[in-house]
């Protein structure tokens, strides 16, 4: 989005899915609200919508009053609110009206787990964008032809798509600073007590960063070769040439810090990524048995219920899982 557009923003409307994530939501809204009261002045406004109206509940279970989608006239941007379970709860309505917008030349984002009915309306094809890191792998298989980050929030053009919890505070103050300015950025910021407001090149924290600490960088880079080499996994050899250490040490590194062999650690890998794959997507078992890495269905097999204690077509045969929400 070039910088003349980030500046003209002014009417932000929301489109908040059943069970969306209020902290999410809030947030967004809060950074709008705390740029007029600092101003004095009315900078921004927002409009709450859904495609027919009427009251929709979040994931929480409170509730918000939303207006028709063919009374909101033609806003800056519309950001989509999702949640859980939103592979159900996003209905053709809502596609509908987010292609409606598309049309009229309609800036784009989303919230949270919003970024699928973005994903789902054909709106992200040659984009990149940003969601949560539990749902990425799923949403890579379903959608090809969209490139998922793994920073907090992207800026590709006319779409503006972020993670979860606290991060659309950050996203949304990254986006207002080329109207309000840097000064007034770090007065919101410090009314919200941040110590200071990341960029879009700032990446999700995993799990595994906040548990053993950031000064584990050998480690991390080890690790990240591994999770970009699902696929096609990389041999130990390979693994400790291109982090340009010796196969001792790299053994070394995987007991002290994770009880492991990097080996072992490789596969729960592989066998995390065929699990979402299974519960989050409609893919065939040999697809997925190709996916994770897997020479054939059979020791994919046997390997899968040693991890889960469940074969994987039994696993196949439950529910899909709803794509998670994260506070």
């Amino acid at each position: 989005m070039s910088p003349d557009r980030t500046a003209s923003l002014a009417h932000f409307a929301f489109m908040p899915l059943p069970n969306f994530t209020m902290i999410a939501f809030t947030s967004a809204v809060e950074v709008l609200r705390m740029a007029n009261y600092l101003s004095g002045k009315p900078l921004y406004r927002w409009s709450v919508i859904s495609p027919d109206g009427g009251p929709v509940t979040a994931s929480n279970g409170l509730g918000i009053d939303t207006g028709p989608v063919e009374c909101l006239g033609t806003p800056d941007i519309v950001f989509v609110c999702g949640g859980i379970d939103v592979q159900r709860v996003t209905t053709p309505a809502h596609l509908s009206a987010l292609r409606s917008f598309a049309r009229r030349g309609v800036a784009l984002g989303s919230l949270c787990t919003g970024t699928y009915a973005l994903a789902r309306s054909g709106l992200l094809d040659g984009y990149a964008c940003a969601i949560h890191w539990e749902n990425m792998s799923a949403l890579k298989e379903e959608f090809p032809e969209t490139r998922f980050m793994k920073e907090l929030f992207v800026i590709d053009r006319d779409r503006v798509t972020c993670t979860g919890g606290i991060a659309p505070l950050e996203m949304m103050l990254n986006l207002i600073t080329a109207r309000v300015g840097t000064a007034r950025v770090t007065q919101i910021a410090e009314q919200f007590i941040m110590e200071h407001v990341r960029d879009n090149s700032a990446q999700q924290r995993m799990p595994l960063i906040a548990r053993l600490g950031s000064a584990n960088k050998s480690l991390f880079e080890v690790i990240a070769l591994m999770e970009n080499n699902i696929e096609e996994p990389l041999s130990r050899e390979e693994l400790a040439r291109l982090a340009n250490m010796s196969q001792r040490q790299l053994q070394r590194l995987f007991h002290e810090h994770l009880g492991m062999t990097p080996t072992h650690y490789y596969l729960t890998l592989r066998l995390r990524r065929a699990r979402e794959l299974l519960l989050q997507t409609d893919m065939s078992i040999m697809s997925i048995t190709i996916a994770s890495g897997f020479q054939s269905a059979c020791h994919f097999s046997k390997s899968y219920r040693e991890a889960f204690g469940v074969a994987p077509t039994r696993e196949r045969r439950k529910q899909v899982a709803p794509l998670a929400t994260h506070a």
